[in-house]
């Protein structure tokens, strides 16, 4: 079987680096799909739509192809008390949504949708079309309960400041300076960076492939 093409909607620097990490070398074409659009109460639901909207607005735009390809689609929040916050929209909101997480146990999810592209030959020569109403579809969220530590005001202030958590769904990035406020996970580790790698491993065993296919190129 041939190594499929690996497309992954979303402009995540997090997300691509976990993919690499693994031996998957993604195409990075970001959704660019209005968030907006969708309002749900419940986390779970909400970043599964939110993954598979994504994917999908890909995998619509694709025509033609000469290769096997996957789209994957991601979304993740944070639910602190039920309560669910996306990323920050100023350093102000940071700086709140930090002393209400200090000391509190979240609950951050990932939705993940992966999009197998179904082709068959067409046209001249190797041109393969897609059909995309024959396109196998997965839909799965994972979950990390996320322990934070009581950090002060002065540490909070200094954390926003640095800009990093504004660009984070649940406000820290535990692969950076976040990391020092995060006491344990209970759950995926790479899920709160923003993709789990071991559902990422279920979803591709179900649809027909091998993770350490995509290492062939390395070898």
């Amino acid at each position: 079987m041939l190594t499929p093409r690996f497309i992954l909607a979303s402009a995540s620097p997090a997300r691509r680096r976990l993919l690499q990490s693994v031996g998957i070398e993604p195409v990075v074409q970001p959704s660019h799909f209005d968030e907006a659009q969708v309002q749900l109460s419940d986390p779970a639901e909400l970043v599964q739509t939110l993954a598979l909207r994504k994917a999908e607005a890909i995998a619509a735009q694709m025509q033609l192809a000469n290769w096997p390809t996957l789209v994957m689609g991601c979304d993740s929040v944070l639910a602190i008390n039920g309560e669910i916050h996306g990323k920050p929209a100023s350093p102000e909101e940071a700086i709140a949504r930090w002393q209400l997480m200090r000391g509190q146990v979240g609950e951050l999810y990932t939705g993940h949708a992966l999009i197998r592209i179904s082709s068959s030959l067409a046209g001249q020569g190797s041109e393969v079309r897609i059909h995309g109403t024959n396109n196998t579809t997965l839909v799965r969220c994972q979950l990390t309960q996320v322990h934070f530590a009581w950090v002060s005001d002065r540490q909070i202030r200094a954390y926003v400041a640095t800009g990093e958590p504004l660009n984070c769904a649940g406000c820290f990035a535990l692969e950076g300076k976040g990391g020092l406020f995060v006491e344990k996970l209970q759950g995926c580790h790479s899920n709160v960076i923003g993709l789990s790698l071991p559902l990422l491993r279920q979803m591709l065993d179900e649809l027909g492939f091998n993770v350490t296919d995509f290492w062939r190129s390395e070898l």
